[in-house]
């Protein structure tokens, strides 16, 4: 192994995207979800990835990608925690759109809440 002036706590600098998984054919629905309710912009995935389905999403430096997984299961208990610009603003928004916002008070200073996308998923908001 090459010795590099690198230290551990440099190998990783940022999140680059998070993959979730959707059933083939839930695109339109992720759409909805990712794209209007949560206000993120799609991205083009590029020509050989896009032949397997799924879509891409971004909001500032944040993108989430989903996948089409021909066996899915949603992720129940593993997710991804995404910080919110306007969390005031998302709550109200989800919530008129009747996605059950779970408010967790259990790290003391932090203001979070658990919700499933619509496919089941858990996403952690973040205030």
């Amino acid at each position: 192994m090459e010795k590099t002036n690198v230290t551990k706590s440099d190998f990783f600098v940022a999140i680059d995207h998070v993959q979730l998984a959707m059933p083939p054919g839930g695109e339109a629905k992720a759409r909805t979800f990712y794209g209007e309710l949560f206000g993120m912009t799609e991205i083009e995935k590029p020509a050989e990835l896009a032949k397997r389905g799924g879509c891409w999403f971004a909001s500032g430096s944040v993108q989430v990608h989903l996948g089409v997984e021909e066996e899915f299961h949603p992720a129940k208990k593993a997710h991804p925690a995404l910080r919110c610009g306007d969390y005031d603003g998302l709550m109200s928004r989800l919530r008129a759109a009747g996605v059950e916002v779970a408010e967790d008070r259990n790290i003391p200073g932090v203001r979070r809440c658990h919700v499933f996308d619509c496919f089941g998923n858990r996403l952690e908001l973040i205030g």
